[in-house]
């Protein structure tokens, strides 16, 4: 199943190797001539189920390697990245033997999420990451024994992440959860009426987290230290408190990868990808799955994956499956209106504080221009390595700018890629 060669050309391409992508390809398995999954990290499981088989946890994901592994029509190809789409329906990536083409006849979009990380004094020293940024590290093999560590920010995802440092063998100093009480009694309260399970994986976190401070209204307002993070300062129910820590993980939520769905023309509204009942995208023989059509978390993004994968392999769609999809995106819309980041967060960027990381652009800097493309041009801003993916949607938030528009390369990519890909071109337009 596994395979360091990519084919020339695949029936069904899909696009990330995470809970949807595995569960679309299983969904498609029996019918699909030739299934290929395409990610760009050395193992499947993507943000949720990172690592591959030997780290999971959960024991869904190694139900679908299982039945994935006697299906011979499936390869899944690591460490490859799309850089430009060639055609209609092929793509120019950039792979571990260099610069390589597919041809697909039909394509599923599982491309996940990324962090939003919101600009505050400190937020780029040593030390400071997102939250669902260091449990990917600890995933990763990073050491965390003896480290002492603040989780911050807004979402059940500081649970997870807490649950993952105190396994790993650090030391959570703190949990501060930016949203009030009320906030959180009214979450707990839906979960109790609608959504049990839930509820008992809650509970289960706070159990195993027992002994840690656990404060809410609570936001991180500045992190402290010379060449690596020292302390920081915690704004606590209109209290300041100083914590000592070796490491902060802050996040606010979890923003679709949309690269690739725009790239191919597909329509997006409200952040996510538009589709249909069947999942399918505005573009013919092109669906999306997880959270590329919002966030929800692994349910949902199974559910998604499996009904992309009947509906691209040509089988229908059964009442239950749909069922299970309404249930998830339920929950997935009262994650959305509990935790959305509070527009007072945007007090906490100071002028003086760096938005742009990789090109040192100061919100001072910004705050002159009336617009992402203007800031641009004047600042360099998102002209870096992350090409805007960080500071484009912190520059949303912040001054309710219009999302950084994109062209080709997608990503950041090698010269002897980009030399392939004008090759590609040039072969094109003479044709």
């Amino acid at each position: 199943m596994i395979s360091a060669m990519l084919p020339f050309s695949t029936e069904i391409l899909i696009i990330g190797a995470g809970p949807a992508g595995l569960a679309a390809a299983l969904a498609a398995a029996s019918r699909a001539q030739s299934i290929t999954i395409i990610d760009e990290n050395q193992a499947s499981g993507g943000q949720i189920w990172r690592g591959g088989p030997k780290q999971w946890r959960d024991q869904r994901a190694h139900y679908i390697w299982r039945q994935l592994a006697s299906h011979y029509n499936v390869r899944i190809v690591y460490g490859v990245r799309i850089v430009a789409a060639s055609d209609s329906h092929e793509f120019l990536l950039e792979t571990t033997e260099g610069a390589q083409k597919i041809k697909w006849e039909k394509l599923i979009i599982c491309t996940g999420a990324r962090e939003l990380l919101l600009p505050f004094p400190g937020w780029t020293l040593p030390g400071v990451t997102g939250a669902g940024g260091l449990q990917a590290l600890i995933k990763g093999g990073m050491p965390v024994e003896g480290k002492r560590v603040v989780i911050a920010g807004s979402g059940p995802l500081l649970l997870a992440v807490a649950e993952t440092v105190k396994r790993a063998g650090g030391e959570v100093i703190s949990i501060a959860e930016n949203k009030g009480s009320m906030v959180l009694v009214r979450f707990f309260m839906a979960l109790m009426r609608s959504h049990r399970g839930k509820l008992m994986q809650a509970l289960q976190l706070f159990w195993t987290l027992k002994g840690i401070r656990y404060r809410h209204a609570a936001t991180v307002i500045k992190a402290h230290g010379d060449h690596r993070l020292r302390s920081i300062s915690l704004l606590h129910k209109d209290k300041q408190v100083e914590l000592d820590c070796d490491l902060l993980a802050c996040g606010f939520g979890l923003l679709p990868n949309l690269e690739i769905a725009n790239l191919l023309g597909c329509n997006v509204k409200d952040g996510k990808v538009l589709i249909d009942d069947k999942q399918a995208c505005s573009r013919q023989n092109i669906w999306a799955a997880g959270e590329a059509c919002g966030i929800g978390g692994v349910d949902k993004a199974l559910t998604e994956g499996h009904i992309a994968g009947l509906s691209a392999s040509g089988q229908s769609v059964e009442e239950n499956d749909l069922w299970h999809r309404a249930e998830a995106r339920q929950f997935a819309g009262l994650l959305s209106s509990s935790f959305a980041p509070d527009e007072g967060l945007r007090s906490l960027c100071k002028p003086d504080t760096l938005v742009c990381r990789c090109e040192d652009v100061k919100a001072k800097q910004l705050a002159e221009h009336t617009d992402w493309r203007t800031a641009k041009l004047m600042t360099r801003v998102g002209m870096g390595a992350c090409q805007g993916r960080i500071c484009g949607a912190a520059c949303q938030f912040l001054y309710a700018w219009d999302a950084p528009g994109m062209r080709q390369p997608v990503f950041p990519t090698k010269t002897s890629t980009l030399a392939a890909m004008c090759a590609a071109s040039y072969e094109e337009e003479i044709r």
